[in-house]
């Protein structure tokens, strides 16, 4: 699994990136906490510090607030070799913010402040279309999709990355709170559903978008379509599903005391999308794939076992190290 810097292609990941507030204490309330804990975050951002811990090379495209939050996260992606070149700064909306409940278990809630902001107002005409051009992988979730400007401009930089033969990647990454009604975030996911090469989703998404109770291969397959070439469920602690054209199965998880799911997802993609970049032949051999999927389960248990999704985002020697130790 090991990537040279150096000859790896770009992978760009597009949509929000802000701020989480995280409780200082787990299992207690928003307004019980005694004290939050400021964590960059945002899926699509958390994806490309992933690629670039692991050693690939990673360019984020959207929109923060031209505030101190903003240029802080920005430099943030700097500083984890993320190339800033797609951001744009909005001198009349805030960066977004996040307050996030940690559950006993791990697990989290959340609350956003966002009326509108800056990530939301992203337009197609600020788009970087050069950097999107130089894509090898383009990666994207759905919160882009909720409200225009922002949707127009996802759309956009989607249809110019598949032009120039980019491979198209989603993380559904859904968040309730923020859509209008469960009607129109189904409705909205599903919309570019069919344009993705792989897909990403969560057991609970899986029975979100399907209606079913069930997170079954039968559930499963009934969100494959033509174009696609890889389906990943992610079921938590207990590993991951996958299914191609011609194979099926599942792998095993790896076992870590989780202090924080934040990211963990995102974790798994980024290292999916790292070994995945020059080399797509992986996903018609299920052998390797299998490989890269348990590298993969491997960087999404380590993500859990620190507070905050990018602090705990692990290093190509970490992941080894609990590969090896297993």
């Amino acid at each position: 699994m090991a990537i040279s810097n150096g000859e790896k292609s770009l992978i760009v990941t597009f949509g929000e990136m802000l701020i989480d507030f995280v409780p200082t204490v787990s299992g207690v309330s928003l307004a019980e906490a005694p004290g939050f804990i400021k964590a960059p975050g945002g899926a699509p951002a958390n994806v490309a510090i992933a690629v670039s811990r692991l050693g690939g090379r990673a360019a984020f495209v959207g929109k923060l607030g031209d505030d101190e939050f903003g240029h802080m996260l920005a430099g943030i992606l700097k500083q984890n070799g993320v190339s800033a070149e797609g951001i744009n700064f909005d001198t009349g909306a805030r960066t977004a913010l996040a307050f996030v409940t940690l559950r006993s278990d791990g697990e989290r809630e959340f609350m956003f402040y966002r009326n509108p902001s800056a990530d939301m107002l992203l337009r197609p005409d600020e788009l970087n279309l050069d950097l999107i051009r130089s894509a090898k992988v383009f990666h994207y979730g759905s919160i882009s999709l909720i409200v225009e400007p922002c949707r127009s401009a996802h759309l956009k930089a989607m249809e110019v990355a598949k032009e120039v033969g980019a491979l198209l990647s989603y993380d559904p990454n859904l968040r309730l709170p923020l859509w209008p009604s469960k009607e129109e975030a189904k409705k909205q996911i599903l919309s570019i559903w069919e344009k993705a090469e792989v897909i990403k989703v969560s057991d609970e998404e899986l029975m979100f978008l399907t209606g079913s109770d069930n997170v079954d291969d039968e559930t499963a397959l009934s969100l494959w379509h033509d174009n696609l070439k890889l389906l990943l469920v992610t079921l938590g602690e207990k590993g991951c599903n996958y299914y191609t054209k011609s194979f099926r199965g599942s792998v095993d998880p790896f076992h870590v005391d989780a202090v924080d799911t934040t990211g963990a997802g995102d974790s798994y993609v980024g290292a999916l999308l790292c070994n995945i970049v020059d080399d797509r032949a992986v996903l018609e051999d299920e052998a390797r794939l299998r490989e890269v999927l348990r590298f993969a389960n491997a960087c999404g248990a380590i993500t859990t076992t620190k507070k905050g999704a990018i602090p705990a985002l692990p290093t190509e020697s970490a992941v080894q190290s609990l590969l090896n130790g297993n």
